[in-house]
């Protein structure tokens, strides 16, 4: 038997390497992206509640009608910016399944997506998957700001989508303004679909505002919205997430949608309705996580390593250069196996595995934990 799989030169991710080599030598694990603590009592109660008072079977196929009630007000209350909760928000097995179906929904071999590297590893193995082909567009360190000039000269007749992420994993930075009415000036008029991918929107330091798409008119009308309940309220394993749009696009969407998930575990969609109705529970997680860099900063701040603050994500990008010439992957490796700490380096999220002498920790630990893992980077 023959086969002939889609995607033939799929490594096996980075953060299933660098977690089983944090696994294997009890190294502190700042690699992979999710908390080492606990969600919220009251939002696991509010699920546990939900199980016990007969929310057991199949929800909707679009989600639970209060929950994206409760993602439509959401909307309102933030961004002044309205999405239906009929037609225009459907709630997904997390953001990464938003992102595949949204690319399955609308490419078709030959199409041409857009997107910014580094770049979040799921992008262009769901593209090519799809017939498409990624147009990859290199951010450089240390500001990983993107060239519009460049971009407007990447567009062609077969430009069907640009994706963003912002705030931007894995380098902490956000776009600005001025960037999200530069891509809607070089979308206007035209086909293109734009895939923002702001599961980080709740996480955004110094005073900077989170740029949604559904803040520009015309950019909204062409836009899916991605985001993430796990990265919100620090529950990464229970995967939900959602994406809203307008009621044409999210049509194409639910039409796939159907087919491969269905629907999303229903408990947790009852427990996260009730939950959100508290604004509280998600308007000071900037304030949180900014504590967090913060703390990790001001402790590795005698270390060899040089840094820009992260600007949003619960990661910082740590510069190596002063330290050793040998390349990020196998300074990575050998930071986990002979220093006890994990991290991945950003040539992974690179084309053409281009090495700026990077790392990535994620910061989304307790502050002993963050504490132990400073101790090892002033050690280097």
């Amino acid at each position: 038997m023959q086969l002939s799989p889609k995607l033939t030169k799929v490594d096996t991710s980075i953060f299933s390497v660098m977690s089983a080599l944090a696994n294997k030598h009890n190294a502190i694990n700042l690699s992979q992206g999710f908390p080492n603590f606990e969600s919220d009592q009251k939002l696991i109660d509010a699920v546990s509640n939900a199980m016990n008072t007969g929310y057991n079977q199949y929800a909707p196929m679009a989600g639970s009608f209060d929950l994206r009630q409760a993602i439509s007000k959401k909307f309102e209350y933030l961004y002044n910016s309205s999405y239906h909760p009929e037609t225009e928000i459907t709630v997904t097995a997390g953001a990464t399944q938003a992102i595949f179906s949204i690319l399955s929904a609308f490419i078709k071999p030959g199409d041409e997506v857009i997107i910014f590297k580094p770049a979040y590893d799921s992008y262009q193995p769901s593209i090519e998957a799809n017939g498409g082909k990624a147009i990859a567009i290199a951010l450089e360190a240390p500001h990983y700001s993107i060239d519009w000039t460049h971009v407007e000269q990447q567009i062609s007749a077969a430009t069907k989508m640009i994706i963003i992420n912002t705030p931007h994993n894995p380098s902490g930075t956000v776009m600005h303004q001025t960037d999200m009415l530069q891509l809607q000036k070089l979308t206007e008029g035209t086909n293109i679909l734009v895939l923002s991918d702001e599961v980080y929107e709740h996480i955004i330091f110094d005073g900077e505002s989170h740029q949604s798409v559904c803040l520009f008119s015309d950019l909204k009308k062409r836009s899916f919205i991605t985001a993430s309940f796990g990265k919100t309220f620090h529950n990464t394993g229970w995967k939900v997430g959602y994406c809203c749009a307008p009621k044409a696009l999210m049509e194409a969407f639910r039409a796939l949608h159907q087919f491969t998930v269905f629907s999303v575990h229903h408990p947790t969609q009852k427990g996260l309705a009730d939950y959100l109705a508290e604004s509280n529970h998600y308007v000071h997680l900037s304030e949180f996580y900014q504590e967090k860099r913060d703390t990790f900063l001001d402790l590795i701040k005698a270390s060899r390593f040089k840094f820009t603050p992260s600007k949003g994500t619960y990661f910082q990008v740590l510069d190596f250069s002063n330290i050793t010439s040998e390349n990020d992957l196998l300074f990575a490796k050998r930071l986990t196996i002979e220093k006890g700490l994990a991290s991945i380096p950003l040539s992974v999220f690179n084309d053409q595995q281009r090495d700026d002498k990077v790392l990535r920790f994620c910061f989304a630990k307790t502050n002993d934990t963050l504490k132990a893992a400073a101790q090892i980077l002033n050690s280097i």
